[in-house]
C-alpha cells in the first residue's frame, strides 16, 4: 500500500483502491467500470463467493478475499442468497480465470459486469488484510477504468466524505417491500431448488426481513416450518395479523442501533406475546437491544466460514459462518438473558437466550451458504419449540 500522491496509473493498471487515509493499491479491474465507496473488509472463506457477494449483510462493503483463486468455478443462477449482489465490489489476488466447474454457466467477471459490480485483481491481499487487522476496517473507494485514467484526488475525497457504517441504517435499503410467502425448498444436485412441498399444518413462522439470506428460509422449511416474510418496517399489528406460531428476526447490514430506532419497539411488543422468537446476526443484535443490552462497532469484524464458537451448555465447539461488524456486548446483557455461545477467536458474545421469554438468538449464520452446517440444529430447536407451544 502506498500513499495517494501519484495521479497517473502504472503501466497496465486498470483498477485502483484508494483508502481514506491516503493509501492506494493499483491493480487490474474486472466486472463493471466505475467507482464504489464503502467499508473495506476481508473474508476468509475459500468457497462461496457468489453467496457472499449476494448476502444483503454486505451492503455498503467492499470485500477483500483472502483466498487467492476467486472465480475459478465460475458463476451460476443457484448459488445466490438474494436476487442481486449487495456487496459493492471485490478485491482478489489472482486474475479471474475461465471457470472449471460443471455447474458454471458464465465467468465470474461477466457475472460481476452484468450486475454492475466492480472487481479488482492483482492486489497483495495479504498486505491489505494485515492493514485491516492492525488498523481496523477502513473506508475506501474501488475504481475500474479500462483506459487506466483515474482522478486520484477525487477518489480520495470520495473515500473521506463517506460517513461510515456506524450510525447507518442499511436494512431499510435491502429489505423486501411487500409481504410474501416463501415457496422455495432445498437444493438438490440435478434438480435445483424444488418447491416447498409441505402442507398448511406446519407451524407458521413470520420472518421480519432486515436483509435475510434465502438459505435461512430454506432451512426453516427444511426444519418443518411454513414461512411468511414481512419488511423490516413491519408493525406489531402487521406481524400479529398473520397469526404466527413463531417469529424470526433475520440478518442484515448496518448499525443495529440505527435500525433499532424502528425495530426495537416492535420486538419488545412481540416479546410480550410470549410467542417463540429466534434471531440471527442483526436480528440477534436487535433482540439484545430490545432487552436492554448494548452493541458496539467491532475493530475489524468477523467474516469467514471457519469461525469457532463454544456452546456454553456442554462445551461443544461449532465451526460457523460469520459476517458481522457490530456485536452485542455480553457484559451488558440483563439478568434475564443467559449467554449461550462465545467466539473462540476473541471471546465476544455469539448467542444468548432469555430466561423469562421463549426467545434466543445467535451472532453467527447457522444457515451457512457458504460454510459448515454444524449449527442447523438451531432451526430444529426453534421449530420444535413451536410444535410444543401449539
Amino acid at each position: 500500500m502506498a500513499d495517494a500522491k501519484p495521479v497517473s496509473a502504472p503501466e497496465g493498471a486498470t483498477g485502483v483502491l484508494v483508502l481514506a487515509n491516503g493509501e492506494i493499491a493499483w491493480g487490474r479491474g474486472f466486472g463493471a467500470e466505475g467507482e464504489a465507496v464503502g467499508e473495506v473488509c476481508f473474508h476468509t472463506a475459500m468457497t462461496g463467493y457468489q453467496e457472499i457477494m449476494t448476502d444483503p449483510s454486505f451492503a455498503g462493503q467492499i470485500i477483500t478475499f483472502t483466498f487467492p483463486h476467486i472465480g475459478n468455478v465460475g458463476a451460476n443462477a443457484d448459488d445466490v442468497e438474494a436476487e442481486e449482489p449487495h456487496a459493492l465490489g471485490m478485491i482478489v489476488r489472482e486474475d479471474v480465470t475461465a471457470p472449471s466447474n460443471f455447474r458454471a454457466v458464465e465467468r465470474l467477471d461477466d457475472w460481476m459486469k452484468r450486475h454492475d459490480r466492480i472487481g479488482l485483481s492483482g492486489i497483495d491481499t495479504r498486505a491489505l488484510t494485515r492493514r485491516i487487522r492492525t488498523g481496523g476496517a477502513p473506508n475506501g473507494v474501488i475504481s475500474h477504468r479500462a483506459d487506466g485514467k483515474f482522478d486520484i484526488p477525487l477518489l480520495l475525497q470520495m473515500a473521506r466524505a463517506w460517513p461510515g457504517l456506524e450510525g447507518m441504517d442499511l436494512a431499510i435499503s435491502v429489505t423486501t417491500e411487500t409481504h410474501y410467502g416463501w415457496e422455495g425448498g432445498i437444493w438438490r444436485l440435478g434438480f435445483g431448488y424444488g418447491a416447498d412441498a409441505g402442507g398448511d399444518s406446519r407451524p407458521h413462522v413470520v420472518a421480519i426481513d432486515y436483509g435475510a439470506k434465502h438459505n435461512i428460509y430454506r432451512n426453516l422449511v427444511r426444519a418443518g416450518a411454513k414461512v411468511s416474510v414481512l419488511p423490516a418496517t413491519a408493525t406489531f399489528d402487521q406481524v400479529m395479523a398473520l397469526k404466527p406460531d413463531g417469529i424470526f428476526l433475520s440478518n442484515g447490514p448496518g448499525d443495529p442501533a440505527a435500525t433499532g430506532e424502528y425495530a426495537v419497539p416492535v420486538i419488545r411488543q412481540l416479546l410480550e406475546t410470549r410467542i417463540p422468537l429466534f434471531g440471527i446476526c442483526l436480528g440477534h443484535q436487535l433482540l439484545g437491544l430490545a432487552v436492554g443490552a448494548e452493541t458496539s462497532k467491532m475493530f475489524q469484524g468477523h467474516r469467514g466460514a471457519n469461525h469457532p464458537v463454544k456452546r456454553l451448555s456442554d462445551g461443544a465447539v461449532e465451526i460457523t459462518s460469520m459476517n458481522h461488524g457490530f456485536a452485542v456486548l455480553g457484559e451488558t446483557l440483563p439478568a434475564t438473558a443467559r449467554e449461550t455461545h462465545v467466539s473462540l477467536f476473541d471471546g465476544s458474545n455469539a448467542g444468548f437466550e432469555l430466561t423469562d421469554r421463549p426467545a434466543f438468538s445467535v451472532q453467527y449464520h447457522p444457515e451457512a451458504s457458504p460454510g459448515p452446517q454444524d449449527s442447523f440444529y438451531l432451526f430444529e430447536k426453534f421449530v420444535m419449540s413451536l410444535e410444543k407451544a401449539a
